[in-house]
């Protein structure tokens, strides 16, 4: 059964599995392995396809990401709280969708509060039309309303997602569309 769950170490070899698809297809940056500079406030955190084969290091890197949801959670100061779930189906994963839950101007003009990525081999399902729907209340809890959603132009499927869920063209900046999702129904 399709869920949205917070990040945890159950999904170790299932998330690595995904990982190696996002790099095969040439999507890195999908697979969610970061590193974060370090600041003044902040020493700076990273996690590589290699480091997380560790299944200690594995559970520190979704322990992290789900603390990410909390405004006392250490990150640069550049960065704002997320919330992020991961898509999964039993003990699958299959991708990941996170909620800024503020704006900077990168994010107003190119980022937006939403974004979500789903692993290769689980596209074109409904997955990401699914998360989208389910994280507007989360939207509409911490008070966002409408929520920002970008999508690169050529993305179609992504647009189609948008549009499925409500979202309403407003222009195209720095290379995004961009898309105002109402979250409250009321």
């Amino acid at each position: 059964m399709f869920e949205l769950v917070t990040p945890h170490a159950r999904f170790h070899l299932s998330y690595l599995a995904a990982a190696d698809e996002f790099i095969a297809a040439g999507e890195e940056r999908h697979a969610n392995l970061f590193s974060w500079p370090p600041d003044d406030s902040f020493p700076g955190r990273a996690y590589t396809r290699e480091s997380v084969e560790s299944p200690d290091v594995f559970a520190d890197f979704a322990s992290f990401i789900a603390g990410q949801r909390f405004e006392a959670s250490p990150r640069p100061a550049a960065y704002v709280p997320c919330t992020e779930l991961w898509m999964t189906d039993g003990e699958e994963y299959l991708g990941r969708i996170s909620l800024r839950h503020e704006l900077t101007e990168l994010l107003f003009n190119w980022g937006g509060h939403i974004g979500y990525s789903v692993r290769p081999s689980a596209r074109r399902r409904g997955f990401a039309s699914q998360a989208l729907g389910m994280m507007l209340p989360v939207c509409a809890g911490l008070g966002i309303d409408p929520a920002l959603v970008t999508c690169d132009p050529d993305n179609d499927g992504s647009r189609r997602t948008i549009e499925k869920n409500g979202g309403v063209y407003e222009d195209t900046r720095e290379g995004k569309l961009r898309f105002w999702l109402p979250t409250s129904t009321g």
